[in-house]
């Protein structure tokens, strides 16, 4: 077992991340006056915030096991689900990040209501509460096999303890906090990421970049050579145009809620979008060198069973880094969980306050009861994600990257379609978006359960090949039935005469009028936000950097320490100063 290389000084990093992680909590717990701002910190976020959270919000400890699991076993191909998310930040930016803001909504699902009625705003919420709920049970469950093995104690408590802290600073500081830690985490993620890649380089048995290119296994990098790659052009193709529509539809809308105009959303897309392209390359060269060092992980984490691919990020940590940093590790596949998670749950118990609670129940609440209502479905959405967590590391009969990429396809893409053609075609009737969503999720019953790869003359396909087929299938599949269906009923709406609605036709002159922040109430505060950060990236650097030099590591791991902590100091400080020059009447707290 792997707990005993956790020291005093690694078990220290994880104390004082959990610490500054509920400190943000507390600090922005001020920030949260009505519902606005607790669910979309009132359309006041700068734009690099926003950019850095939405880059997170595609990031769990799934990506550094499940994902790196992929890598170690068949190399650069994971990278596609990335590329794909790099691509479906571009169409935020080209088409669909200005659109989001112009919305003028809390929460997504009420433009659903605007754009498709009542019936669909309940449809849509109770649709994507379980989906959400999934997604960050997947997550979860991707720490819990890493944590658990450093700490050496069950899954479970792993999992009911992380559970606990993310709904904690959820529930306290709302969406400022979530979005200030989400770029903390981001700065820290990419710092010690770098450093993995850096090391696993740098081992022996790699021999530097040129030795990594020359040793992996062939097929890692000419994907197309592997012995059971038969659709692995077809799998690319399908990641690409899937991760694409799902990053597309007007539920996504959230991201850019919470940024203050239309310029700042599109910048916030094009950051997301270049920081998504740059990190695979950084990511997943530290499982391909695994594969080089240790070739069977099966005699490193014998616990994980078939499943011990899915520890080759971690292998790499246990291996290579220092004393201490072994924590830091840890805390940025904490920081990869957290911020999808935390999102999720601040976004669902706005859905559920806002569009459900709201309406049906207390349409005359006060903005301190939908406050107060809010951070009681955080706290309670928490214990659902948890639990799920613990019904899914129960699932044995696929590993953690087929569970994400299937449920994609199965369930994502037939409720995102009409969210996607919604925003950009008004005929088509209310009754498009709750059919189109019965029409795929039919197709994905039919895909899984019913679909014979002998219908196309494929028969003993190994088990890979039988996933990557039911993920073409049922996500390029869905994309194309739903997509027909929805431009049939507006054919069908037209021979019927269906007029839209006063609601419809208002959403669609929003998304014709700029967002005018200053002129629709916006109060600024850039100054305050930059300066805040500024002190965060001064206190959490400052500590990585005192432990460089506390830590009696040999210079090289000294040198580890003051990279991340420095770099995350000299950000502090662009912050700081930036401060200085917005907002010059807004300087003090």
């Amino acid at each position: 077992m792997f707990g005993t290389n956790l020291n005093s000084w690694d078990l220290l990093v994880v104390v004082f991340y959990f610490g500054f992680q509920l400190s943000l909590g507390l600090i922005f717990r001020a920030f949260s006056k009505d519902a606005s701002d607790y669910f979309r910190a009132g359309g006041s976020i700068l734009w690099w915030l926003v950019g850095a959270s939405a880059f997170m919000t595609q990031f769990s400890a799934w990506t550094f096991t499940g994902a790196a699991g992929k890598a170690y076993l068949d190399g650069s191909l994971v990278a596609a689900v990335f590329f794909g998310n790099a691509v479906g930040y571009l169409g935020n930016y080209f088409l669909t990040a200005h659109r989001f803001r112009r919305l003028r909504v809390i929460t997504p699902i009420e433009a659903v209501r605007d754009r498709y009625g009542n019936k669909n705003e309940q449809v849509f919420t109770w649709i994507q509460v379980p989906m959400s709920i999934v997604y960050a049970g997947i997550w979860l469950n991707g720490l819990g096999i890493v944590a658990s093995s450093f700490f050496n104690i069950p899954m479970s408590v792993t999992i009911i303890i992380v559970g606990v802290v993310v709904v904690f600073m959820s529930v306290t500081g709302g969406s400022w906090a979530i979005i200030a830690s989400d770029f903390m985490q981001t700065v820290l993620l990419m710092s010690i990421t770098i450093v993995a890649c850096f090391l696993a380089l740098s081992h022996p048995a790699v021999g530097g970049l040129s030795g990594f290119i020359e040793k992996v296994p062939e097929h890692h990098f000419k994907v197309w050579e592997s012995e059971d790659a038969s659709f692995v052009y077809l799998w690319i193709f399908a990641a690409f145009v899937i991760q694409s529509f799902k990053l597309n539809n007007m539920f996504e809308s959230y991201r850019y809620l919470a940024v203050k105009d239309d310029k700042q959303a599109k910048k916030a897309a094009l950051m997301a979008a270049t920081l998504m392209f740059v990190g695979p390359f950084i990511w997943f060269i530290p499982p391909m060198a695994a594969s080089i060092i240790q070739p069977d992980l099966s005699l490193v984490f014998p616990h994980l069973g078939e499943k011990a691919h899915e520890g080759a990020f971690v292998f790499i940590g246990l291996e290579l880094m220092p004393a201490g940093m072994l924590g830091l590790l840890l805390c940025a596949l904490f920081a990869a969980t957290i911020s999808s998670m935390d999102s999720g749950l601040n976004r669902n118990a706005g859905i559920i306050v806002k569009n459900f609670y709201n309406p049906v129940f207390r349409p005359d609440a006060s903005g301190k009861e939908l406050l107060v209502a809010g951070k009681i479905a955080s706290a309670l959405f928490g214990v659902l994600i948890i639990c799920s967590a613990l019904m899914i590391s129960q699932i044995q009969q696929y590993d953690l990257f087929e569970i994400m990429v299937l449920f994609g396809a199965l369930i994502a893409i037939p409720y995102a379609m009409p969210l996607v053609w919604g925003i950009f075609f008004k005929g088509a009737p209310r009754w498009a978006a709750w059919s189109s969503l019965i029409v795929g999720l039919t197709f994905s019953y039919i895909a899984k359960f019913q679909f014979d790869p002998s219908w196309l003359g494929y028969t003993d396909l190994s088990g890979r090949e039988a996933s990557d087929l039911l993920y073409i299938i049922s996500g390029l599949g869905n994309i194309f039935v739903c997509s027909v269906w929805f431009f049939l009923t507006i054919w069908i709406g037209r021979l019927t005469g269906y007029k839209e609605k006063p609601a419809t036709e208002k959403l669609f002159e929003n998304l014709k009028k700029p967002v005018n922040y200053t002129g629709e109430g916006g109060v600024e505060s850039d100054g305050k936000q930059a300066r805040i950060l500024g002190l965060l990236c001064f206190v959490y650097g400052g500590f990585i950097t005192l432990l460089g030099v506390a830590i009696p590591n040999q210079l090289s791991g000294r040198l580890c320490f003051a990279f991340c902590g420095l770099l995350i100091v000299a950000i502090g400080t662009l912050l700081y100063q930036a401060s200085k020059k917005v907002n010059p009447g807004d300087r003090k707290p």
